[in-house]
């Protein structure tokens, strides 16, 4: 008996002794636009990514029968996820089903900019000595954004950026953002400041009575743990306001 499913998609089979099925990957450019990796990273930003959907931007395109997506999830199982996957040589690489060696150099190149990142030294952090600073930092990607985003950047007694992370994504307001989620970082990592960072997609910087509220919520959150925030930059296009310049909701 044959089972065939025939879709001018991406397809695999696979064979017993009775049975022999289609199994049909569509193709990205099938997938809605809101469910294809690189849109979900300019929408989101890629910390809200998968593995398999960061290494499928990578890979870019996938074989005949197996879409990009399958294929890096093919690939983080062959290799034994993100840890196996840093430790595989080019040839190593190359061995691998539909693997180029453009594609291992890709994937490779990406593996070893992650680890320069997690191997900076203090001395090669962010420091942020001014509002511009921080609006430097986020302006390019959040100016674009389609969404509201709002980003925490944790900080060091040296206004070092020890790390930045999306909290929240869509709608931005003083119901949805709770202080314990936005302070969680800096207390784990026993952190003295935090900046937060959020974007207008309409492009007007300019802060509305809600991120006042949220500001000066958040601020006396912070006076309680004993963590300081240092500002709230609004990003719009191009232009960015510090409501710590403004006076908005720092007493």
């Amino acid at each position: 008996m044959t089972l065939t499913t025939a879709l001018p998609t991406n397809s695999a089979t696979t064979t017993d002794d009775s049975v022999s099925t289609t199994i049909v990957h569509p193709a990205i450019r099938d997938f809605p636009s809101g469910e294809r990796p690189r849109e979900r990273l300019a929408s989101y930003g890629a910390g809200h990514l998968s593995n398999s959907e960061l290494l499928a931007i990578l890979l870019r395109t996938g074989l005949e029968g197996e879409n990009v997506l399958v294929m890096a999830s093919r690939l983080l199982a062959e290799f034994g996820g993100l840890s196996g996957l840093s430790r595989i040589t080019f040839d190593e690489m190359c061995d691998s089903r539909g693997i180029s060696s453009a594609k291992a150099c890709q994937i490779l190149a990406g593996i070893e900019l992650g680890r320069r990142v997690a191997s900076l030294t203090p001395e090669d952090r962010v420091t942020i000595t001014s509002p511009s600073d921080l609006a430097t930092l986020f302006m390019a990607e959040m100016s674009s954004l389609d969404r509201e985003h709002l980003r925490v950047a944790t900080l060091s007694t040296r206004n070092q950026v020890l790390g930045i992370e999306d909290l929240y994504s869509g709608s931005v307001n003083a119901a949805l953002i709770r202080p314990a989620e936005v302070f969680a970082t800096a207390v784990r990592r026993n952190a003295p400041q935090i900046a937060i960072v959020h974007n207008h997609p309409s492009g007007d910087p300019t802060p509305s009575n809600e991120d006042v509220v949220i500001t000066k919520t958040l601020v006396e959150a912070g006076k309680l743990l004993d963590i300081e925030v240092v500002d709230h930059i609004v990003i719009g296009q191009g232009k960015y306001v510090s409501m710590r310049e403004k006076k908005l909701g720092f007493s």
